[in-house]
């Protein structure tokens, strides 16, 4: 990797972590996505995935950008009426689920479902990003963070053809 590009890989996992979320929350739930359908799949190796989404630079962009907006908006920072919509995490927003599409997508379609899925349900770590605690945001990193767990959800899947094909 260039500088460059290592600079924007640990930019986006200090953010992360800066956010209360760690590699090992994303690799959970990614665990919790394959483990019906790759029978002696690690945390270890749903780890490795997670590192591998982070590294490609749209990913990177999409979390550098939603984490950004997320501060601003805690700060009181965003111009109305996008404050009180980040603030409020509006349910007929959707642009922090557009932004998670473009995560979702980068290792086909079954990164939809899967992101659809953990969304509607909200398992581990999303369920306290999705908390809505006072003065704390997380409108779009709670999508991103589910869409980086279905991205290496996915990636997985296509990394075990042979297991996937016997459901």
């Amino acid at each position: 990797m260039t500088p460059k590009q290592v600079k924007l890989y640990e930019t986006t996992l200090n953010l992360l972590t800066e956010r209360d979320v760690n590699l090992d929350d994303i690799a959970a739930l990614v665990m919790f996505l394959q483990k019906d359908y790759i029978p002696h799949l690690t945390l270890a190796e749903c780890r490795s995935s997670v590192q591998i989404v982070l590294r490609k630079r749209e990913i990177q962009n999409a979390i550098i950008t939603g984490v950004q907006l997320d501060i601003l908006a805690e700060k009181k920072q965003l111009m109305a009426p996008l404050q009180e919509i980040i603030e409020a995490d509006e349910g007929l927003y959707g642009i922090d689920e557009v932004m998670a599409l473009s995560i979702v997508n980068v290792y086909g379609s079954i990164g939809s479902t899967n992101y659809g899925y953990i969304d509607k349900i909200k398992p581990g770590i999303l369920a306290k990003l999705n908390a809505h605690e006072p003065g704390i945001i997380h409108t779009f990193l709670d999508d991103l963070v589910g869409a980086v767990a279905a991205a290496a959800a996915s990636r997985l899947a296509h990394a075990h053809p042979e297991e996937e094909d016997i459901y």
